[in-house]
């Protein structure tokens, strides 16, 4: 697989001709199970095949279980800078729910040598949890913050189907997810973090100046990527891509040294459609400029006429040009945004 992610790396190099990277990310799976010698020679690859800027943004994303002080202080003598730790709650009674692998203790011991020997450091944390009071989402927060962690991505549960966790609420063992409680603790989260001089810079980041995420910073603002390995996906700008999940029909295809992937070319309207989506999710917002520019004045025209009401609620408001999101709206982002689309029937 290590070989097949290199050779990707190779066969698509001409995609980057003109493009600096700036951000390599380690993410999807679980890529802490490769060894240190694996890791750096897909990174080898990437300074290989591409033109690397002088200080990249070079993640690995890992839950606690996988980091062990010993396998922390190895990632610290490489060059990735940067950590993404799924710790997801710092009470046990939520990881027994979420049936995660590592307990509260591992997660404090991972974070603290975590934050020993790396200075870029970012931890998830979920709200929306059923049975997580408002007090014990506070004291979540506040554990994070003891750590003087610099970033932190924060999502509300979901309950995906086929899983343990909707087993137990379509039995009545654990009570469904109540969306006026995640609400609420979404600006819990807001605030407390507000006073500790994070900025909310994306719906479900927050970090402090100069700790914003390049690597998902770059998605929100439709740069280009290239997604290597098994289902990972790309853009170009103007087309997106996936490859195959398989992986026995990847590395083969792979081997034939032919790309396993499927493109999409976006339309004009996709393409709108999907700005508008990542816009005003961030603090960037949706400039009104750009859209007549790249998509014609009758776009302009459209989403002023769509966002109208909601100025008129106070969840959306204009600054320069820009179309954003207000801090009463911030949760309501995407059901706004989708309000926003144009559809072509």
């Amino acid at each position: 697989m290590v070989m097949a992610l290199i050779k990707e790396l190779e066969l698509r190099k001409h995609e980057f001709n003109d493009i600096t990277v700036e951000t390599i990310y380690f993410g999807g799976g679980t890529p802490s199970l490769l060894s240190l010698i694996e890791i750096q020679s897909i990174i080898d690859a990437v300074y290989k095949h591409y033109q690397v800027g002088n200080r990249p943004e070079i993640t690995l994303e890992a839950n606690p279980d996988d980091l062990s002080d010993d396998v922390i202080k190895q990632l610290a003598n490489s060059q990735i800078n940067r950590l993404s730790i799924g710790i997801q709650s710092f009470r046990e009674a939520d990881l027994t729910l979420m049936n995660r692998a590592h307990n509260a203790e591992e997660a404090k011991q991972c974070l603290s040598t975590a934050m020993t020997y790396f200075d870029n450091v970012s931890v998830d944390l979920i709200y929306g949890i059923p049975g997580l009071s408002n007090s014990d989402w506070k004291q979540n927060i506040e554990t994070a913050l003891a750590f003087k962690v610099p970033h932190i991505s924060s999502y509300a549960l979901t309950v995906e189907p086929k899983t343990a966790l909707e087993q137990f609420i379509a039995k009545g063992i654990v009570p469904d997810v109540n969306d006026d409680d995640a609400h609420e603790q979404f600006h819990m989260l807001v605030d407390i973090l507000n006073t500790h001089d994070f900025v909310h810079y994306e719906l479900s980041n927050f970090g402090k100046e100069g700790f914003f995420s390049k690597n998902n910073s770059a998605y929100w603002q439709g740069k280009s990527y290239i997604g290597i390995g098994p289902s990972a996906h790309s853009f170009n700008g103007t087309q997106r891509g996936w490859n195959v999940r398989n992986n026995s029909k990847y590395i083969k295809s792979i081997e034939a040294e032919v790309l396993p992937i499927q493109l999409e070319t976006l339309t004009t309207t996709d393409r709108y459609n999907e700005y508008v989506m990542t816009g005003l999710r961030t603090i960037w917002g949706v400039s009104l400029k750009k859209i007549g520019i790249d998509f014609g004045e009758s776009y302009k025209t459209y989403i002023m006429q769509q966002a109208q009401p909601y100025l008129n609620q106070h969840l959306l408001y204009i600054d320069d040009e820009k179309l954003l999101v207000t801090k009463k709206g911030k949760f309501l982002s995407d059901g706004i945004a989708s309000d926003l689309f144009k559809i072509n029937l």
